[in-house]
Parts: structure tokens; sequence; C-alpha cells
């Protein structure tokens, strides 16, 4: 196969050139609209399902809601597990397929089965499921600072709600849009009873009325005419002056109304969560976007969205601030390893140029990596794969073996042109049979070793689950960007060599005096090797078996340490505190955070949004901090995390300091936000706590362990109030007498 390449290659010179740089072309367009992201395709088909049920005990909520959705859901094909959470008044189920699971066959399947349980569930609670987001879903938060001095949170809240956030999720790709913190508007009735009962009001009529209230009806159609008309009863009203002047009945032919017998009045709504930013209260929007979008292009869209919405803001609102920006990490990461792939490609040209010793060998020799490079983007294209961290890593690691191909033909050639100039005129053959000879002299070395290389990534396509959909994509780029290389060696490089290196005027010369020194060292190395067979032989047997030795005391992580730009703290009070608590907590940690040199911004979620899929309670509150950027940063790392620590350790709050995509994954790995969770099973809750303090105990002793804590059950105080039976008066019934 090689040599019919060869020689349709070498018989079809022109057309090879203008089909590489048509392919170059065509690959460099591809690339420039491949998707870009931080890593690849991490997403296991996973559904959530979300059930409210306000007024119901974490044990009722799992009895009556979660138990009987488990017991449905543990049926349906591909499922693999099933996480839950149940608190008051809230039920968070995590149903998890198997990889070859399409995410809307699944969501059919759970959406059937929640058809089916309306009547096995507790009345008037209904199940929905959460939108289709990804692990990396969470792609940019948005603060927008509340002065109370200048304009209401309520009124803050109602833009998010009502402006902000309609607008986002406008933008294609964006997922779910989660607003947290200010203040909801609603109208907000309270009875006067003693007026209720001077004016004999039930509490029937209050509710019948209300429930009635601001509503649209139709009265059907009237035929009048030879026309028909449609009757419309237009009641819907925001006005709060029309639910004042609501007429509940009569009495002596006067209306009663609701503002005689209730005080009526806009309120803020029972709040779960709260938000603020630099210290001061904020309502804060998370941005999900879903599984297939292009994180950068869909930042941009945003970005210009909140760009065409800044000159509408209302009187005294401040401009949303961006307190995450996924986009910002991948940038860096992608920059970072461009400059790489330039870096390596520079040296290697400095390389090839040293040893070849003129430019045109070293031309054609660096051809092989913009096309090979092109003609993988291709095969990104083809397979659906995007741009990210992976496949990037995989063209650094294979840029160095892009180029051996075509240098061992190249040099072969200009080998074989040499010895054919020092011949008689009469005696030299034509240089186009001297490349095809040259080139196919090397191609059995050339391919052993381009297959050695090849088969060594091979076993990464046998990683199951999230390690094979990590680490495949840098297989596959290394493994088509290698054979892209040697189809390059036996088509353009022939080609490029028959036009370039025949005229070479040095073809006359031997080889340059750097490299004449270097094979002559070469030559005495070897030579003394070969004389001592049994002492190389020795050195690199200890050589092997003391880098075997070494293996084990390397650590071991799964994805190596990177700095995202942003720090997410969690504060984790004890179960019970109130939400108003833990904002005046949390707003000291806000402070003490944004003292560290390093910190530019700090935004605070308390609690759990409405919208939110993550069943936090309001005692717990994360707190995303946003960090210069890494050449302006004077200590490291964990230098900065420990500086957090000491400033916050005298809180009293579990402490935990990470970043959010290390979180993210952390969680999707074992379903906490821990890089190590150990799970304790079993039915005694007092036996579990106990064990799990012992244990956490003997952790917290272990060196290199920062944070330590148990999430087990624990008791929350609340009022219980219930009814006791009167017992039953007895009867005494006289026997009858025989």
């Amino acid at each position: 196969m090689f040599k019919w390449l060869l020689d349709n290659s070498l018989g079809n010179r022109l057309l090879v050139i203008i089909a590489s740089v048509v392919l170059m072309a065509y690959g460099a367009f591809t690339l420039t609209r491949t998707p870009v992201d931080v890593f690849p395709d991490l997403n296991k088909p996973t559904v959530t399902i979300i059930t409210e049920a306000g007024g119901m005990a974490a044990e009722e909520v799992e009895q009556l809601i979660t138990f009987p959705l488990e017991t449905t859901m543990n049926g349906l094909p591909g499922v693999e597990t099933i996480r839950s959470t149940s608190s008051a008044g809230l039920s968070f189920i995590y149903v998890t397929f198997d990889w070859s699971t399409d995410i809307f066959r699944a969501r059919q399947l759970v959406s059937e089965r929640l058809a089916a349980m309306e009547e096995g569930i507790a009345e008037g609670v209904l199940p929905r499921m959460g939108p289709i987001s990804s692990i990396m879903g969470e792609i940019m938060q948005i603060a927008i600072p509340v002065d109370t001095t200048k304009i209401s949170a309520m009124a803050v809240r109602e833009y998010a709600d009502w402006v902000l956030r309609p607008r986002l999720l406008s933008v294609q790709g964006v997922a779910q849009v989660i607003p947290i913190g200010g203040e909801v508007r609603q109208f907000q009735v309270q009875p006067n009873t003693v007026r209720m009962a001077e004016l004999g009001i039930t509490h029937e009529q209050l509710e019948a009325a209300l429930k009635g209230y601001s509503s649209n009806t139709s009265g059907g159609f009237l035929e009048l005419n030879g026309r028909e008309y449609l009757i419309r009863n237009l009641g819907r009203t925001s006005l709060l002056d029309d639910l004042k002047n609501l007429a509940l009945t009569s009495k002596a032919g006067q209306p009663i109304l609701m503002r005689q017998i209730a005080e009526v009045t806009f309120a803020a709504a029972n709040k779960r969560g709260d938000a603020g930013y630099e210290g001061q209260p904020a309502v804060i929007l998370g941005i999900q976007k879903q599984p297939s979008a292009d994180t950068i292009a869909l930042t941009r869209n945003i970005e210009e969205a909140l760009a065409g919405l800044k000159t509408s803001l209302p009187a005294g609102m401040q401009e949303p601030k961006v307190t995450f920006r996924q986009a910002s990490f991948i940038e860096a990461s992608i920059t970072t390893l461009q400059g790489k792939l330039i870096g390596a490609s520079v040296f290697v040209a400095v390389i090839l140029f040293f040893f070849l010793g003129t430019l045109r060998p070293t031309i054609i020799a660096l051809t092989a990596i913009p096309v090979s490079i092109f003609i993988t983007a291709l095969v990104f294209r083809y397979f659906g794969l995007s741009i990210n961290t992976m496949t990037l890593g995989g063209l650094a690691i294979a840029i160095g073996g892009l180029v051996d191909d075509a240098v061992v033909g190249v040099e072969n050639v200009l080998r074989r042109l040499k010895e054919d100039r020092a011949k008689h005129p009469h005696s030299r053959i034509h240089p186009l049979e001297v490349v095809a000879h040259a080139t196919m002299e090397v191609r059995s070395a050339i391919l052993y070793a381009t297959v050695i290389i090849v088969l060594v990534f091979i076993p990464l396509f046998a990683l199951p689950g999230l390690e094979g959909k990590l680490f495949v994509p840098l297989g596959i780029a290394f493994i088509v960007s290698t054979l892209a290389s040697l189809i390059v060696s036996v088509t353009v490089t022939p080609v490029l060599s028959f036009y370039l290196l025949p005229r070479m005027k040095n073809l006359d010369h031997g080889d340059t005096k750097v490299l004449r020194w270097l094979k002559s060292a070469y030559q005495s190395s070897l030579q003394s090797v070969l004389n001592t067979p049994k002492a190389a032989m020795a050195a690199a047997g200890v050589a092997v078996v003391v880098a075997a030795a070494a293996v084990p005391f390397f650590p071991t992580t799964f994805l190596p340490p990177f700095n995202e730009g942003t720090l997410l703290i969690g504060l984790r009070l004890n179960p019970g505190v109130t939400l108003a608590e833990t904002s005046a907590l949390a707003r000291q940690a806000e402070v003490l955070v944004s003292q560290v040199p390093e910190v530019t911004h700090v935004g605070r979620r308390s609690g759990r949004a409405e919208l939110d899929e993550h069943a936090e309670g309001v005692h717990v509150s994360e707190l995303d901090v946003g960090l210069k950027p890494t050449a302006e940063l004077t200590r490291t790392m964990d230098e900065i995390k420990a500086d957090i620590r000491a400033r916050l350790i005298n809180l009293p709050a579990a402490l935990e300091i990470g970043q959010p995509i290390s979180h993210r994954i952390d969680h999707m790995l074992s379903g906490v936000r821990s890089q190590i969770a150990i799970k304790i099973f079993g039915e005694d809750l007092d036996a579990l706590r106990g064990q799990a303090d012992v244990l956490r105990a003997k952790l917290a002793a272990i060196p290199g362990i920062a944070t330590c804590r148990s999430r087990s059950r624990c008791w929350r105080r609340r009022s219980r109030c219930g009814w006791t039976t009167p017992p039953r008066p007895s009867t005494a019934c006289p026997l009858p007498r025989c």
C-alpha cells in the first residue's frame, strides 16, 4: 500500500501539493469552529427529580415521597445508581444511567414512571425533573449588588427574575438560570380575627375569595344577529388596591371588603437562601449550560446580552458583576497549551536545522506538523470531539514524533542524492527515482516504529467509566496525529523532497563540523559499549529495577492540581441554625477573605435557591473568591489557602476550601465535594454517628489532611404538636338473670 501511495504521489506531484494545501485550509477553518471546553464530555446520563412538599418533616418526605420514587425508578432499564436526599419539605433523587444510555431516552423513561406514580405519593405533591445540564454546567455567576439607600432588595430581585433571567434563557445553549438572594415580592394578607368575628366572616370565605382573585375566566359564546361573540371576564390584576377592595360578601346591602378585615401589603416571601457581594446584600444568578454547548462561545454571547442590558438598568441599580467565569480558566489553559505547541515546534525546527545543516530539509520535515494537526482537527469534527486540555495535551505529546517519519525519510533522500551526485554524470539516475528508492528503503523501519508508538496508547481505549471518557480523547489525538504524519511521510514529504533537494548546492559537501564531531563521539562510545556488553546489560537491568522500585513512592491522583483562578469556600454550621445567623457569619467570612492580598472579589451564597438542584440547608454557605491572574500571584495556591484558613479558623463553622471545577468532579465521583469520601452503612443512626466521630478523630491526625468532617444524619430541634385521644367512656350493662 505504501509503495502504491508513494508511486501515485510522485506521479501526481502537483495534485498532492494542491490537495495538502486545501486540506490544511479546510482543517484550519474547521478548527476555528470546533467547540472549546475545559474537559471532554464527562456527563454520565443523570436525571434529577425534585419534589417540594411544604410542611412535611424530613422523615415524612422520605417515607411518603423519596422511598416510593426510588423504588419505582430502580426498575428502569440501564439504571446504575440512585442517590437521594430528604430534608424538611424537599426531596432530591439523582437517577444515574450507564454510559450507553441516551439522556433523552433516560428522561423519557423517568417521565413515564413519574406519570404512573401520581396516585402513589402524597396528595398535592408534584415531582418534576431538573433541566439537562452537565458536570461542568455552571459556567458563570453574576452578582447584582444591592445598595439599600438607592434601591430595595425586592426591586433588584424582580429585575433579576423578570428581566435578566428571561433574557439569559433566550441565549442558545443556556440550560438554566438560578437566582438567589434579594426579596421575592408577594401579596400578603394578614387577617384580623377579631374584626372577622364581628363581621361574621369565616376563614373558608376568606380562602375562597383569595383563590378566585385575579384570574380571567370565560363566559362562553353569545350568538347575536348571526354573529358569534366571545364572552370574557377580565379579572387579572397586579394592583394592591384591587386586592384591598376585594368584596368578600355583603351585609345589610353593604359590601364587606378585604381591607376591612385584614391588613393587605406587599411583603417579602419566606427565604431559604440569601446572597451577598463584597459584604453587601446582592442577588446572584448561576448560569448553567447545556451539555453540547461551546463554553467560550456561550460565555461571549452571555456577555453581549449583559452589555445590551446595561443601558436600561433601573435607577439606583448597580451593573451586574461576574463572580465566576469558567471560560477564563479554559482560555488560560488553551493559551498555555497553544504556547507549548508553538514552543515545541520552534524547538523541533532548531534541532532539525542544527543536525541537517540546511534550511530546505528543515522546512520539508516541519511541514508534517501543520498537515498532521489539521487532519486531526477534521477527525475531531467527524467524531464530535471538542478542543480541550486532554486533546491538546495529546497533540503536545505527539508534537515531537510528528516529524520523526519525515526526518528519517528526508535524511535518507539527502544521503542518496549526495551519493548520486558523487557518481559520474553518465551513471547518475533521475532524481525522481532516487527519491522513490530512498523513501522505500526506510518505510519498514518507520512503519514498525510508528505502530509500536501507537500500540502504547491503545490500552487507553480499554479504560472504563469516567477514566475512559477523560483519557480516550487524549489517545485519539495522539494516535490520529501520529498516523497522519505517517501518511504525510509517504505522500507530501517525497514530493517536496523532489522539488527542493536535488538542486541544493551543498550536496557536494559532506556533514557539518558539528555533526561530524557528534558522529565521531557516538562511534567511540558505541564501540566501548560493544566491547563490554555484559556491563552495559547489567547497568540497564539495574536502572530498570531501580525505576520499578521507585514507582510505589510516587504520589497518585486522578487529575493533577491546577489553578482555576477562583476558590470555592464552604462554610457549614450545625443544622438548625437560622438563615439569618448563617448569612451574618458568612458576611464576616466575606470581609475576612477580602483582606487577602491576592483576592479581587468575594461573592456569597447561603442556603438554597428556589430552583437549585442541590439539597443544601440554610446552615450552609459558599463563598466564590476571585483571584488575581497567575502571572500576578506572589504566593503559591497552597500558601493562599493556608492564609484563608488562618483568617477563618475562629469562625464556628466547618471549613472547606477548593476550586469550582475540582469540587464538581469530586461530587460526581463520590456524591460529596471532597477528594476522599468514606461511607459507613448501617441501620442504627446513633451507632453510625458514633463510628463517624471515632473515624474522624483518627483521620484528622493523618499528616496532609486539611479538613475532615462527617456528614452523617443529625438531630434537629423541632416543635411537635399532637392530639391525645380521650379514653372511651365505659358503660356497665347488667347481665340478664336466669
